[in-house]
């Protein structure tokens, strides 16, 4: 199963889902709130945050543990 948590916009609000399931993992009334659940799962899991806009276009992406990728300098 994958560690990216996508943050979908919902009829009724905003949910979240991870990549490959058909099925969301839970719902919520903002975006905010869909961003932190998702964002709590991902830092346990050492996972990625994928947000999307109202449109579904991704907005921004976060990862949660350890980056294969830092910055360097």
């Amino acid at each position: 199963m994958s560690k990216r948590i996508h943050v979908i916009p919902r009829d009724s609000g905003w949910a979240t889902r991870r990549e490959g399931a058909s099925r969301v993992g839970s719902t919520h009334e903002t975006q905010a709130q869909a961003t932190e659940a998702a964002r709590g799962t991902a830092t346990r899991e050492r996972g990625e945050v994928v947000i999307h806009r109202p449109d579904g276009r991704i907005r921004d992406a976060n990862s949660y543990g350890n980056d294969p990728f830092p910055p360097k300098g």
